[in-house]
């Protein structure tokens, strides 16, 4: 506790390596990218929690960005109004989570993360399931894959957070090539198979996959990496959505690592805390998540494909027989495991990349 929370000796330039342009252009971006409505519920959020005035919250509001690298949901999020500057420091902010791809991420790799056509291709050994990319392919091809198949999944190629997701009926298509028209007019990079997630899953939430979010990150000297696991969360749907996405109205709960069970309450992204599944009612705290070792070890051992890309979040479906890759991210979410419920110590994560990453 007592090094987490030392003197902000050392941390005065946030951005670090940044240089002054680097961190100025960045600092642009994010003033022009306010959005004066959401910072306002922000801040009226902010005034609810904590009994402060907006007079009192903007100004350090303002401040939090500059010292900490905070945004206006950060700042409501974190619960950074009611911590002082020794805690907040500690925190994974908006501009320090950019800080950290910018250095850990060569952008010359990133395609392979970006579009689902080139992930799918590279990572096909841990996907666990059949599919076809689509860029490129041809009715037969097609005609081939979906035969005897009633349903398909269809991603977009370039897409995040379930957003144009579609399950496919193939009675709805006349012929493989109508199918193969509509895919490719739609932009969509992979067709697959639907997943069958273990069935204590489907009892926590039926109507989605519902899948582990983990976060590796690769240390040690260049041919000599290592992948850790930064935390584990899972991911469920909600309200009979079939993507268990936040920005689709799911939720997330931590996961103990050494155990397996969920270890805090549920969160949304409209910040409710939920002690039970609003759907079916199972109790969150002490829900065992079956093969959550081996989840890891899959994504420890992806991770080392492609080196360049040191910060990765990985999301992992639990089949009736074990762990298979959804998809990679190559701009991890810092939210997970920094809530105020699953952060009792208001402790963030950003000690734990200070302690195993000399760069920063």
């Amino acid at each position: 506790m007592e090094s987490y929370l030392g003197s902000a000796k050392g941390e005065k330039n946030l951005m670090g390596d940044f240089n002054v342009m680097s961190w100025s252009r960045y600092l642009l971006r994010v003033f022009t990218g306010v959005r004066p409505r959401a910072m306002w519920e922000c801040l009226s959020q902010a005034r609810e929690k904590s009994g402060k005035s907006r007079a009192v919250l903007f100004p350090d509001m303002l401040w939090c960005l500059m010292r900490y690298g905070a945004g206006y949901h950060d700042y409501l999020m974190f619960q950074f109004f009611n911590m002082d500057g020794a805690h907040r420091k500690t925190y994974v902010t908006r501009l320090k989570n950019k800080r950290l791809v910018t250095l850990m991420n060569d952008p010359a790799a990133a395609p392979a993360f970006d579009r689902k056509s080139l992930f799918y291709t590279k990572f096909r050994e841990y996907l666990g399931r059949d599919f076809m990319v689509v860029p490129g392919a041809a009715s037969g091809q097609l005609e081939q894959f979906a035969a005897g198949k009633e349903k398909l999944f269809a991603k977009p190629d370039v897409g995040e957070s379930g957003k144009g997701i579609q399950l496919l009926n193939l009675a709805d298509f006349a012929s493989a090539h109508e199918l193969l028209s509509y895919l490719k007019a739609h932009d969509f990079g992979v067709v697959e198979d639907p997943l069958e997630q273990h069935p204590d899953l489907a009892r926590l939430y039926p109507h989605s996959a519902n899948t582990l979010r983990i976060v590796t990150l690769l240390t040690g000297e260049p041919g000599q990496r290592q992948a850790q696991c930064v935390y584990a969360v899972i991911k469920t749907g909600c309200g009979g959505k079939f993507v268990d996405n936040l920005e689709s109205g799911g939720l997330f709960c931590p996961i103990d690592q050494e155990t397996g069970t969920i270890c805090g309450p549920g969160h949304t992204s409209d910040l409710r805390v939920l002690d039970r599944h609003p759907d079916t009612g199972v109790e969150l705290r002490g829900f065992a998540v079956p093969y959550v070792k081996e989840a890891i070890q899959l994504c420890q051992r992806a991770a080392l494909v492609e080196p360049r890309m040191r910060y990765l979040g990985w999301d992992v479906c639990i089949t009736p027989t074990g762990p298979v890759i959804v998809e990679g991210n190559d701009y991890p979410g810092y939210d997970f495991w920094q809530q105020p419920e699953h952060t009792p110590d208001r402790i963030g994560l950003w000690p734990y990349y200070k302690k195993v990453l000399p760069e920063l």
